[in-house]
């Protein structure tokens, strides 16, 4: 059998990469199966198999009693922005289960502006699929993502723990 090699211009990454970057059908994913993502405003900025960015503005649905972001708003934010990158580079591979099996997070600044929550861990995380393609075994890896004030200072930044294998056939 020939290794799995992720390839960026495979029509099956191409087209999910479409619907990735379509806001009103993300925003419709959202809504149909995280709909926590949805009524928070959270939104997806851009996908590419290099990064992916979540916007999550601070509104009242975001919010904590003490006029910033909730925590867990963020950390929902900072696994979509991993997680996109983790369905990206699985599109073309055979099935495979992802699971996020830890998080830390951490918080520098009060979060009272929109959040760019960005991970530009992409080629890690592809390679991190062909290995567990290429070998049948499960493979864990660690995600960061950082959560950007619009001034470009960092609010908070997510390590995001994957665990994906090959699925099992029966």
């Amino acid at each position: 059998m020939e290794a799995f090699k992720f390839e960026e211009s495979h029509p099956k990454v191409q087209a999910i990469l479409k619907k990735l970057n379509n806001g009103f059908k993300m925003g419709l994913y959202l809504w149909l199966k995280l709909p926590m993502a949805a009524f928070s405003g959270m939104r997806v900025g851009k996908v590419t198999p290099h990064f992916a960015e979540v916007l999550l503005p601070y509104q009242w649905r975001s919010q904590n009693p003490f006029r910033s972001i909730y925590f867990a708003a963020q950390c929902a934010a900072a696994e979509l922005s991993t997680g996109l990158l983790v369905l990206t580079a699985m599109e073309s591979a055979p099935r495979i289960s992802m699971l996020v099996i830890a998080f830390e997070s951490n918080f520098y600044k009060k979060a009272d502006q929109t959040l760019t929550f960005r991970c530009e861990q992409g080629p890690e995380i592809i390679q991190a699929i062909e290995k567990a393609v290429n070998t049948g075994e499960g493979v864990t890896f660690t995600a960061i993502s950082k959560g950007i004030l619009p001034s470009g200072e960092i609010a908070s930044e997510m390590k995001v723990t994957w665990s994906v294998k090959i699925k099992s056939s029966h």
